[in-house]
C-alpha cells in the first residue's frame, strides 16, 4: 500500500472556493504571498518551459483597474450591468494575482499543454491559499479576455493572456456547500 497523506486528501475532498465578494482585509503580505506563489509554481510543466508568470494586483492598484474596466466596457459596448460586474471584481478586491499564460516556442510541447499548465497554476495557487487558511477565488470575466484591457491593466505582451485572476484575502462568511457532479455520470472504466 502506498503511504497516504490523509490530511491532504481530506483538504482536497472538502476544499471550497470562497466568493471573491466575501473576502475582507487583511490580505497576505509579500512574504505570505511568496510562499503561495512558490507552491503554485511547482505545477506540472512539460518540458520545464514555465509558460506562465504572475502579476500581483495590490489594493492600491484596484481603482485604476476598475476605471480601465469602464473604459473597455464602453469601447466594447458592454451593458451597464456587465461594466458594473467587471468593476466590482476590482473595487471589492483586497489583493489578486493575475496568472498570465506566457507560451514558449517548442517543437516538443504543444501549445495546449502550456495552456493546461497555466490553468493548473491557477488551481495550485487557489488551493495553496485555501490550505494556508486564506479565502480565495479564481475569477476571469469579460475584461480579462480583451487584449487591449489586458495590455493596459497588466502589461501583457503580444501572445500573452490571462489564465485567471486569483483573489486572496481573509475569509468572510463561509459559503454553503454546492452540488458536485455525480461520478457515475462522468466516469468511464476501461478494462480491456
Amino acid at each position: 500500500m502506498p503511504d497516504r497523506n490523509d490530511a491532504a486528501l481530506d483538504f482536497l475532498m472538502t476544499r471550497r472556493s470562497r466568493p471573491a465578494k466575501t473576502l475582507v482585509a487583511p490580505a497576505p503580505d509579500r512574504e505570505q504571498l511568496t510562499e503561495l506563489l512558490t507552491a503554485a509554481a511547482r505545477t506540472p510543466d512539460h518540458g520545464m518551459l514555465v509558460p506562465f508568470r504572475f502579476v500581483i494586483l495590490e489594493k492600491s492598484a484596484m481603482p485604476r483597474l476598475a476605471d480601465l474596466v469602464t473604459k473597455a466596457g464602453t469601447r466594447l459596448d458592454k451593458s451597464a450591468e456587465d461594466i458594473t460586474k467587471g468593476r466590482t471584481q476590482f473595487e471589492q478586491s483586497q489583493l489578486a494575482v493575475a496568472v498570465v499564460e506566457s507560451q514558449k516556442q517548442s517543437v516538443k510541447v504543444p501549445a495546449i499543454e502550456q495552456t493546461y499548465t497555466a490553468g493548473a497554476v491557477c488551481l495550485s495557487l487557489l488551493n495553496a491559499a485555501l490550505a494556508a487558511g486564506w479565502g480565495a477565488n479564481w475569477l476571469s470575466g469579460w475584461a480579462s479576455h480583451d487584449a487591449r484591457f489586458c495590455a493596459e491593466a497588466f502589461d501583457l505582451k503580444e501572445g500573452e493572456r490571462i489564465a485567471g485572476l486569483i483573489h486572496i484575502a481573509t475569509e468572510g462568511p463561509r459559503p454553503t456547500e454546492r452540488p458536485r457532479p455525480a461520478l457515475d455520470t462522468i466516469t468511464q472504466w476501461v478494462s480491456e
